[in-house]
Order: C-alpha cells, then sequence, then structure tokens
C-alpha cells in the first residue's frame, strides 16, 4: 500500500526532518533515487501567528513594542532579543500581568464548560495533543495519580509549601482506538476524584478540555 501511494501521489511528507531523511536514506530509498524532489519534509509544529499573534493579542503586542516591529512574526528567531528586556522591570512586570489575564480566561472557560473551578494563582502543566499510546498521556495521568497520594500523605502543613498546580489534558482519540478512549476515561475519572477532595483543595486539580 505505501508503494501505490508513493506512485500515485504528487508530495510525501514526513513529519519532522529526521524522519525524512530515514524515509529517503532507508524505507523508500530507491523510490527517492527514482523521484529525488518527491519525499519532502512538513512539519506540524506551532507558527507565530496564529499561537501568538492571533490567539495572544496582548503578548504580540508587547513583543511588537519592545522589539521595535513585527518582523518576529514571519522570522520567529528574533525573539531572541527580548533576552534584554529580562531584568527590565517595566517588561517583566506587563509580562506578567498578560499572563493572569489569559490564565483568568481559560479558568473562566474551564468552569463554564467543566463547572471545574481552578486557581489563577497556580502552575499549568498542559499537554493537548492527539490522544495516543506513544504520546504518553497515561504516563502523564500516571504521575499524577502518584502526585496526588504523595499528597494525601502529607500533613495539612506539608501541603502549603507546595507549589500549587492545574493538569490540563485535551484532544481527540481515532474512533476505532479503544485504548486511546480508555485514557480518556482514566483521565476523567482521576479528575472526579481529585477535584472533589477537600483534603487537596486547590494545591492539585486535573481538566480534561473538551472538544480541542
Amino acid at each position: 500500500m505505501a508503494n501505490l501511494c508513493i506512485l500515485c501521489c504528487h508530495k510525501v511528507n514526513g513529519v519532522a526532518e529526521l524522519h525524512t531523511k530515514l524515509l529517503k536514506q532507508t524505507i523508500f530509498k530507491r523510490f527517492h533515487e527514482y523521484f529525488p524532489n518527491k519525499i519532502e519534509n512538513k512539519t506540524n509544529g506551532v507558527t507565530p501567528r496564529r499561537w501568538i499573534h492571533c490567539a495572544n493579542p496582548k503578548l504580540s503586542a508587547l513583543i511588537t513594542e519592545s522589539l521595535g516591529d513585527s518582523e518576529w512574526i514571519s522570522e520567529l528567531e528574533r525573539v531572541e532579543y527580548l533576552e534584554n528586556f529580562a531584568e527590565d522591570e517595566d517588561f517583566v512586570e506587563k509580562w506578567i500581568e498578560i499572563k493572569k489575564e489569559n490564565k483568568q480566561k481559560l479558568a473562566q472557560k474551564i468552569e463554564e464548560l467543566l463547572n471545574i473551578k481552578i486557581p489563577i494563582n497556580a502552575l499549568y502543566d498542559v499537554q493537548i495533543k492527539r490522544i495516543h499510546e506513544y504520546k504518553r498521556q497515561l504516563m502523564n495521568i500516571l504521575y499524577v495519580i502518584h502526585r496526588y497520594l504523595t499528597l494525601k500523605d502529607m500533613t495539612p502543613k506539608e501541603r502549603k509549601q507546595v507549589v500549587p498546580r492545574v493538569i490540563i489534558y485535551g484532544g481527540k482519540a481515532a474512533p476505532g482506538y479503544h485504548n486511546a478512549k480508555a485514557i480518556i476515561k482514566l483521565i476523567s475519572g482521576v479528575a472526579d476524584v481529585v477535584n472533589n477532595d477537600k483534603d487537596i483543595g486547590d494545591i492539585l486539580k486535573v481538566v480534561f478540555y473538551p472538544n480541542y
């Protein structure tokens, strides 16, 4: 089937640069010799236009203001110059405030959708991607269970020293992928236990963001 696809397709895309090299050098080496321009690289990475400029307009405006132009939107390497503002109190204060506002918006949306109240003054640990065994959402939720049990073993005084954490998952499972759906069910089950434990309170929250 793979051979037929390569013969019929105009282009064949590797997911990452290393993956594409392996296709050319090993698995489909002979095809690459016959069709040297057919196998190419397409990376499904984050684009600054969508995920910073459009999704986070206030942060985008701050970056543009600080750098003096908006060229960073198409040349992301330019943001390295933001290092010059790492000790600038005014810049840091604005950055923190923007981050806080965005967390408040997210918390409000989560409460509207799921009736779960999450703290703003917490570390947000986010894993959003297609649900799959090799993408390790299962390992992540097992870690959450371990963290929860560790917190349960602590005294109330010890828990006060712990940085509050909100674990947020999102992603779709293929319709026939039983194990992936079981992982979503496990995450939801753990969330029900953790989020309703009065001893834990806001020290740990678990959210599966729907339809993302």
